[in-house]
């Protein structure tokens, strides 16, 4: 029998982190294993990431409380934790400020860790690289100290936005904005003339009302420019998946999936209520896609999901329909094809022809998902040295079911596992709470219970 995990290191300190942290202490109480768990990451707190870290009122979750527990046998966590901290002032039905959630999994975090005997060490530091050794792995830390690891967990979260479409000439220029998540980074955009948003997702919901409230007004662009659609008022009925027939390719799952939502909006006046009953087969009917028929839909069809399965807030979707009426907020399809910056203004040329005379540029394309791309040292580092590869769809890394990362073809994986983003090549579904509480979970259950040789 291999011998018992001493250590786990936790590399990332977001929403992904603190949960697989939580659950590896909350199962070594269970099983009474003196583990330490080591939280890598550095920023100052835990739980907040980028998702969490706004102190916004306004940028709320894009899910109910009743749906963000931190724990998937404990579904109304979350919403106990609110009526302890704020008694009467949040229900189940409500979708709370995001700071307020990264307070909770900051608390989370902190309750296991006091439930012993295994210990948590926050290590405020970044991981810049990965070397294998003969008793697992070492990290190499930014400050350029080895770390050795038995065992890791890349909780890496969502990578900074695309930047292919951005022109060279705008990339070095300060009227540009590259990530609007970086600290303090609306608050230096220039209030002269309108900014131009690129990218009409759930980013840039939550942008383009934070600066209309400032008053800047907003031009928000996409190829089609398509915006979430919002949340329905009030709770709606669970309904079951439809029957996918065996092998299915993409054109009869989209067959399929119109004709259960055109079902749906008839029995039960809401189209929504057939996209959430398809939630829980999402990963298996993508699974069962051949890559030619997932590249077709990363390519034809994600766009479309994508707006109707990540909702905005009822609230959130109002005040941008406010914005939009009183002329405040401009959506239109449009590609950015060249961009000229100079002292006082950026000209845009799109693709269409037209040509935008603006103060500023922000990139709100959403997350960067191709790890061949990013510009980040570790991811880099992994690829480098074949302790990772990319899934075939190009999309994240190429992992095993339980979240190990895949070396490539013939070698021996590393003590390397993943969850959240970076498994959605395999996954399609894997950014939200509900998914990654339970990879957070399952991943616990892995390494505690099969460790080293495990997935």
């Amino acid at each position: 029998m291999p011998e018992a995990l001493r250590c786990v290191s936790v590399v990332g300190a977001g929403a992904a982190g603190t949960l697989t942290a939580a659950q590896l202490l909350r199962r070594a109480a269970a099983l009474r294993l003196d583990l330490a768990v080591r939280l890598i990451d550095p920023a100052a707190a835990a739980g907040r990431g980028v998702a969490y870290t706004t102190s916004a009122a306004h940028h709320l979750l894009n899910v109910p409380a009743c749906g963000m527990s931190a724990f998937p046998d404990r579904p109304d966590h979350f919403v106990r934790w609110l009526a302890r901290r704020s008694p009467g002032a949040h229900t189940g039905g409500d979708y709370v400020p995001r700071a307020l959630y990264g307070e909770y999994l900051a608390d989370v975090l902190a309750r296991a860790a006091r439930s012993g005997p295994g210990r948590l060490h926050r290590i405020h530091e970044r991981v810049v690289g990965v070397r294998r050794t003969d008793r697992g792995v070492t990290l190499a830390l930014e400050s350029g100290g080895p770390l050795p690891a038995e065992a890791v967990v890349l909780a890496l979260g969502n990578f900074p936005p695309t930047e292919a479409w951005v022109p060279p000439t705008l990339r070095r220029s300060p009227r540009y904005l590259a990530d609007p998540w970086a600290p303090g980074a609306l608050a230096g955009l220039s209030p002269d003339g309108d900014v131009l948003l690129v990218g009409t997702g759930l980013t840039m919901v939550d942008v383009a009302l934070t600066l209309s409230r400032a008053g800047l007004a907003v031009r928000a662009i996409s190829r089609h420019g398509l915006v979430p659609q919002p949340h329905a008022e009030s709770p709606l009925p669970a309904v079951p998946a439809p029957h996918f027939a065996p092998g299915a390719d993409l054109q009869q799952v989209r067959r399929t999936v119109l004709s259960h939502v055109s079902a749906c909006r008839r029995e039960y006046g809401d189209w929504r209520v057939g996209i959430d009953g398809l939630r829980p087969v999402t990963a298996e009917l993508w699974q069962r896609l051949s890559l030619t028929d997932r590249a077709r839909f990363l390519r034809h069809d994600h766009g479309l999901w994508n707006v109707h399965r990540h909702r905005v807030p009822p609230a959130s979707a109002r005040a941008l329909r406010d914005g939009i009426g009183a002329g405040r907020i401009l959506v239109t399809p449009g590609e950015v094809a060249d961009a000229v910056p100079s002292e006082d203004f950026v000209l845009v040329r799109l693709r269409d022809g037209r040509t935008l005379r603006v103060g500023a540029v922000v990139n709100c394309t959403g997350p960067q998902a191709d790890v061949r791309r990013l510009d980040d040292p570790l991811v880099a580092d992994l690829l480098a040295t074949g302790l990772a590869v990319p899934d075939p769809t190009g999309v994240g890394f190429h992992t095993s079911p339980c979240g190990r990362l895949h070396p490539p073809a013939g070698a021996p994986p590393a003590p390397l596992w993943t969850l959240g983003p970076p498994r959605r090549g395999a996954l399609l579904e894997s950014t939200a709470i509900p998914e990654i509480r339970a990879q957070a979970r399952a991943l616990a259950a892995t390494l505690l219970n099969t460790p080293h040789d495990a997935g």
